[in-house]
């Protein structure tokens, strides 16, 4: 497909792979921000592909996986009850919660619906005027625009039985929590092509500054991820720690100013928990004040939730980049995604889904060259 092919050329892809090779010195250690990066660097096993002193580990990029399990818990407090139509993406409602998944609420008779956009969720509340139309809003700075928009329409036209159950998530706050982290193995970042292309970039400046780290930002074809690589190690190599744009095609410096004034306009920066990271400052969105009566918490008074993830889960190491799926003593056993025991087996952007999807159950991890290589079993 025109744009689309001319970034899976093989030819190309072998070109930069060689210099790569022909750039490395010693190992590095790249994270991906982005759950759509992760996806693709396992479907078309540039992992594999790269010279094997470059290790790529995943990042929390993945949405529905980071959604606190306490906020998964309490989206399920309020699907309960008899008064609410809950709305919500459809790759949430296979999310595990301390007991169950909005999928098994909405079997036992709660009025569940998967939407397609926020304003759908505004819709169904025009037309059920006698009901509590909740939808619950999840992501990165990249679906904050749609939902702030419709909290503004809500507002504006006096919508009062529409509320969201607000959880968003920001991006620059979790990349400088992970490099704060004693754990700590990454030196270079490949950074969020859509997450950028409302926010822009200025404000991952400062991080590559104080820490030293290359980030650059980069797109989600084969090409983009390889040459994302490329720039990285390229920096690395010389000593420099800049902000990069591979992914000029779509993002620029400042981003979509107009977006970004409308989220500003809905929402204020929050502390937020992450799931199996825990909470991070300043790291989300809540709704402004002006708009509580929008704000889903608030009106039905969740309380403070117990929650209790399962013990043999790592999804949380796989999140910071400690681990990958295949650490994990459950993956392709007890947890799958017909019975996923985390949410990174759950959405398609979590990377123990993806390494599911393209057969990484069925490799065994071997050390070569200072990193985990996969053999293929066939037994």
């Amino acid at each position: 497909m025109k744009y689309l092919d001319e970034y899976r050329n093989e030819a190309l892809a072998q070109k930069v792979v060689s210099e790569i090779r022909r750039l490395v010195t010693k190992p590095w250690v790249l994270m991906e921000v982005c759950g759509g990066q992760t996806h693709t660097i396992v479907k078309y096993g540039i992992d594999h592909l790269i010279p094997p002193e470059v290790e790529l580990v995943h990042g929390p990029g993945c949405p529905v996986c980071v959604t606190s399990l306490e906020m998964i818990d309490k989206a399920h407090a309020i699907a309960r009850r008899p008064d609410v139509i809950f709305t919500s993406f459809g790759d949430m409602l296979r999310v595990p919660g301390s007991e169950c998944d909005l999928l098994v609420l909405k079997s036992r008779g709660a009025d569940i619906r998967v939407v397609y956009s926020p304003i759908d969720a505004l819709k169904i509340a025009r037309a059920n005027p006698n009901k509590k139309v909740v939808f619950f809003a999840i992501g990165f700075e990249t679906t904050a625009p749609g939902n702030a928009m419709a909290v503004w329409q809500a507002h504006q036209q006096g919508i009062k039985n529409f509320s969201v159950l607000v959880s968003h998530v920001l991006v620059p706050p979790a990349i400088a929590s992970i490099l704060q982290s004693p754990f700590n193995r990454v030196q270079g970042f490949l950074g969020p092509g859509h997450v950028c292309t409302v926010m822009g970039y200025r404000e991952y400046e400062p991080i590559a500054e104080r820490f030293r780290v290359p980030i650059v930002i980069t797109g989600f074809e084969p090409l983009d991820i390889l040459e994302g690589v490329l720039m990285t190690v390229r920096q690395l190599e010389l000593g420099k720690w800049e902000v990069q744009n591979q992914y000029p095609r779509v993002v620029r410096r400042e981003g979509n100013l107009i977006a970004q004034n409308l989220v500003n306009d809905v929402f204020e920066i929050s502390d937020r928990k992450w799931r199996g990271v825990g909470s991070i400052p300043k790291s989300g969105y809540k709704l402004r004040y002006e708009l509580r009566d929008h704000d889903a918490e608030r009106i039905f008074e969740v309380e403070e939730i117990d929650t209790q993830e399962p013990t043999i889960c790592i999804s949380g190491l796989v999140l910071r980049g400690v681990k990958k799926p295949h650490d994990c003593p459950a993956f392709g056993k007890q947890c799958t995604p017909e019975h996923p025991l985390g949410a990174t087996m759950v959405s398609a952007e979590g990377a123990c889904a993806a390494y599911y999807a393209y057969g990484r159950h069925l490799q065994q991890p071997k050390q070569e060259c200072g990193r985990e290589e996969a053999v293929i079993s066939y037994q």
